[in-house]
């Protein structure tokens, strides 16, 4: 039978990782896994002790090194000694595949986001953990002065939509039932903005922040670098493509 994850919220509720905080999914069985680490926060830790019950936690596969994926891994590693990791340092090792629960993950690079982003995709059931690649309500930043590339990301999207998954389980926001619908939105809302500011820049716009105010209508001021940062991502692929 296929698996069947297990949300437990990290408890980090805030305007950058969404009303819910980070989602981290829990398989059990024979190899209990959990895919991403929280930010430690004690309810988490409570939480996972009590769906895991007298088992212990066999690995964590980080989607990606962003804190809000990461700052958990102390408190799971104090409380689950010799815990195993699994991230991008073993794709780019040549790793595959990885038990999981009672299955495996497929390790999936998926760069864009960041330049270590990884999804998991469970063949079985045909769920794609898939960290900061998607999420429902919104779009995904592409924080370029941290190693975010967007011409990367739209090449993970594509590589996700060739592996047809039945749903997507993102690392923030609900399960994602029509993930080819989702990520064809995507695809067509990151042409749609470099349209914009293609538009922004034609009509005077002549750094990233003067793009950011004529293109971001009404955006939080907390918002407003991850903003500049996306804006500067769009940037770069222009320039590499040769198109400004």
């Amino acid at each position: 039978m296929p698996q069947v994850p297990i949300l437990l919220p990290a408890h980090n509720a805030s305007e950058w990782t969404g009303p819910t905080g980070n989602n981290t999914w829990l398989l059990r069985g024979k190899a209990p896994a959990l895919i991403d680490a929280g930010v430690g926060h004690p309810e988490h830790i409570a939480a996972l002790q009590r769906a895991l019950g007298r088992a212990r936690l066999a690995r964590v596969f980080i989607t990606h090194d962003h804190p809000d994926h990461t700052a958990g891994l102390a408190a799971l590693e104090a409380r689950w000694p010799r815990v195993d990791f699994v991230d991008a340092d073993d794709a780019f090792a040549g790793v595959t595949s990885v038990p999981a629960g009672d299955g495996r993950l497929d390790l999936i690079l998926t760069p864009g986001h960041s330049p270590d982003h990884l999804c998991f995709f469970d063949r079985e059931s045909r769920d794609l953990y898939c960290g900061d690649l998607a999420r429902v309500g919104g779009s995904i930043v592409i924080p370029a002065r941290k190693g975010g590339n967007l011409r990367e990301y739209l090449a993970s999207l594509e590589r996700v939509r060739e592996l047809r998954p039945r749903r997507l389980l993102p690392g923030h926001g609900p399960i994602v039932d029509d993930p080819i619908a989702l990520i064809d939105q995507y695809i067509a809302h990151r042409a749609e903005r470099e349209r914009q500011i293609l538009d922004a820049m034609a009509a005077g716009a002549r750094t990233p922040e003067q793009i950011v105010a004529r293109v971001y209508e009404g955006l939080s001021e907390a918002l407003q670098r991850a903003a500049i940062e996306t804006v500067e991502a769009h940037l770069q692929k222009l320039r590499e493509e040769g198109r400004i």
